[in-house]
């Protein structure tokens, strides 16, 4: 099997060459589409069959079935798989794309939520005058420039503050950071800044502010990024090409090539994950872009073949937007054990990681114990002493599997490189393994440039630099205005669309429900506390999801933000998919089911509930179980046998006591075991692993 880095090594004589390089970076024309700045449009318009509308889940997989031969069948929906899609059917090739879950449901929407460079692979490269480092840093700058002008609603550039606590750190992260902006160039966003210790502590009060020296702050990309996926995915279907989620390859296909007599690949036999369906979907060229499951897709292609990809899982949390300014991010360079963390505001909350530790690749990964309450003991590093970082303040926790591509016998997964590589097998499969999510774009370059000289493919250059994705055409910076004057919609609603769907919000909203209220007069929320309405639940099914965790997980980002808030959606969402889709009440009660499972395994709630559980045991005496007993009955004058945030702010009122309601919920929740909304005079702490949060649990112990 002939490997490719797809980040080519050039030979340089000496290391004061290597050094030159470095200095002169900006001078350096690496590639092609380099001279290009990402500031333009592609260059020719491109026919857009599905400008108006998008083809339904039931035509795309039509259009998998009955065509007689795609050019490209692209395996995977993740980022990378989106990219190679829209590269392949914009060089006017016929084109296929399979997903086996939803768009974005891996590593895609599990990310940092960054478009970066990458500051410490640059550190790497100057410390070890790696030039394949190097020119991976400098590939992604190119790239993240691209990615936040093609997609301004779903991208923005984000100032990031590296706190200083010894002097002669400064100068040596300052020359750091400004040789990151040196070798961006002129794609630098803006330029980074010294912030003395005052300036740093007005800007972002919660630092601590013992032996605080001064500040660094440089600029990076922040996205949505299962959003961003989407909009890929969604961009290449309106250019023709046949893409369906759910939809599994259960082996792939092959026949004998009559010049060489050798098996050649030629398509893939898929299941519809839905209905059960399988049928063969027939191409010239088969694409491998199933990130961490590369090694799975190969093997059903030869089960000989070595393993390239070693999983690593990064763990983030979520926690309340009070622990960061609304527009400044943290980097934390140097964590106890050597890595980085970053703290991050993200849709009016604050991110948390990540961590980086080998694993088993999974469908499912679970964030542990254990490296939520490492990020918020490197928070608690960072933060002011006034400021106490509680465990249950953690509303969201997610694990990324990241699809590192090393030797099968390293160990180390810390100090590997991103770096991506694009092979070809004896049997023509296109593999594309690594990288990270601001170069997708151009991996998806690569990766098309190897497949068409494989294959023989008569296709166009590569048109994928400038072109804007969905949503990008139409959106403005004031967008959300029009939307508040022209359709009645809270100040926040039409916002959170604007940045969601760009250009699209306006179709979103013309399917907002009248509320019956004098304000706003349409948009009914699925939860109080965020802008998410219904009418975004009946979009999505436009764009292809199929279930409940599609809504909440990547459509909304509404499970990645507060488990507890999403849990509350979920009965309103499945009610209105179900009739939407017509699902029987068999199919609502299991949607119901698998979403409390995702939220309680994936999500979070798991370990937020067991955490609460193991910190609230109190042993009582008969007397205080008699006065708290009174106490509970004063807030249950109904004698309902619980007390809802509700019952406590009757009896707030009734004493002049005023708590914010947020507030209010979130005392609550600490107490409330079960997570039911409720807090019952006997509140139940679930055991049994798998079912107990779903259904009632023949296994559980009285809490108090």
């Amino acid at each position: 099997m002939a490997f490719r880095r797809a980040l080519k090594r050039t030979v340089v004589v000496g290391t004061g060459a290597v050094a030159t390089v470095f200095g002169l970076s900006h001078l350096i024309e690496y590639r092609k589409t380099q001279a290009r700045l990402a500031y333009v449009t592609a260059e020719a318009e491109l026919k857009v069959p599905y400008a108006d509308e998008l083809p339904s889940r039931e035509a795309q997989l039509t259009a998998l079935k009955t065509t007689e031969e795609f050019d490209v069948l692209v395996v995977g929906g993740g980022a990378t798989g989106a990219g190679c899609a829209l590269d392949a059917v914009t060089r006017n090739l016929k084109t296929a794309l399979v997903e086996r879950s939803d768009f974005s449901s891996g590593t895609s929407s599990r990310s940092t939520k960054l478009i970066h460079g990458g500051v410490r692979y640059l550190q790497k490269a100057i410390m070890q005058l790696d030039y394949e480092q190097y020119m991976m840093v400098k590939e992604a700058l190119h790239e993240r420039a691209n990615l936040l002008e093609i997609a301004p609603h779903l991208s923005a550039p984000l100032p990031i503050m590296l706190p200083v606590y010894k002097w002669w750190q400064l100068p040596y992260y300052w020359a750091g950071i400004k040789m990151y902006d040196l070798v961006a160039g002129i794609q630098c966003l803006k330029s980074s800044y010294v912030l003395s210790k005052t300036k740093a502590l007005e800007l972002f009060p919660m630092l601590k502010r013992d032996k605080l020296v001064g500040a660094i702050v440089y600029y990076d990309g922040q996205h949505n990024d299962a959003r961003m996926n989407l909009a890929i995915a969604l961009t290449a279907a309106r250019h023709g090409a046949a893409i369906a989620n759910y939809t599994e390859v259960v082996h792939l296909l092959k026949t004998k090539d009559p010049q060489t007599g050798k098996e050649k690949v030629c398509g893939a036999h898929c299941k519809d994950v839905i209905t059960g369906e399988e049928f063969d979907v027939k191409a010239k060229c088969v694409i491998n872009a199933t990130g961490p499951f590369t090694d799975s897709l190969r093997k059903m292609d030869n089960q000989e073949t070595s393993n390239i990809c070693q999983p690593s899982a990064g763990v983030h949390i979520v926690i309340p937007g009070y622990y960061s300014p609304d527009n400044m991010g943290l980097l934390d360079p140097a964590t106890s054990d050597g890595r980085v963390i970053f703290f991050l505001p993200w849709e009016k909350m604050t991110i948390a990681g990540t961590t980086d530790t080998p694993t088993n690749v999974t469908a499912h990964p679970i964030p542990g114990e254990d490296d939520i309450n490492f990020i918020l003991r490197e928070v608690r590093n960072y933060l002011s002493p006034d400021i106490e970082v509680r465990r249950g303040d953690v509303l969201a926790a997610w694990s990324g599997i990241r699809p590192l591509v090393t030797d099968p016998n390293s160990k180390d997964t810390q100090s590997i490189c991103r770096n991506h590589i694009v092979s070809i097998s004896d049997s023509g499969l296109v593999t594309i393994a690594g990288g990270k999510w601001t170069t997708y774009r151009s991996m998806a370059e690569e990766t098309l440039d190897a497949a068409i000289k494989a294959h023989g493919l008569s296709a166009e250059p590569c048109k994928t630099v400038g072109l804007m994705l969905e949503g990008a055409k139409g959106w403005t910076p004031t967008l959300y205005i029009r939307l508040v004057q022209d359709y009645g919609l809270e100040n926040e609603v039409a916002q959170h669309l604007a940045s969601t769907y760009g250009g699209k919000a306006y179709d979103v909203a013309k399917m907002a429900e009248v509320t019956g209220q004098r304000w706003p007069i349409v948009g009914k929320r699925l939860v109080s506390e965020f802008p998410y309405i219904e009418s975004e639940v009946l979009y999505a099914i436009k764009e292809y999801a199929c279930t409940a965790i599609d809504v909440l997980a990547r459509r909304t980002r509404l499970g990645f933000l507060n488990v507890q808030a999403a849990d509350e959606a979920l009965p309103r969402i499945v009610q209105i998919m179900g009739k939407e889709l017509d699902w029987s009440q068999e199919r609502k009660t299991a949607e119901l089911e698998a979403a409390k499972k995702f939220l309680y395994h994936e999500m979070g709630y798991r370990s937020r509930s067991e955490q609460l559980t193991r910190t609230s045991e109190i042993n009582l005496d008969y007397q205080e179980v008699v006065r708290y007993k009174k106490r509970f009955h004063k807030f249950d004058k109904e004698s309902k046998g619980f007390i809802t945030t509700v019952d406590v702010q009757r009896v707030l009122d009734s004493i002049n006591v005023h708590i914010d309601e947020n507030a209010l919920h979130e005392i609550l929740n600490e107490v409330d075991l079960n997570k039911n909304g409720q807090i019952e005079i006997d509140e139940k702490h679930y055991e049994e692993r798998d079912r107990c949060f779903i259904s009632s649990c023949p296994n559980c112990f009285s809490g108090l």
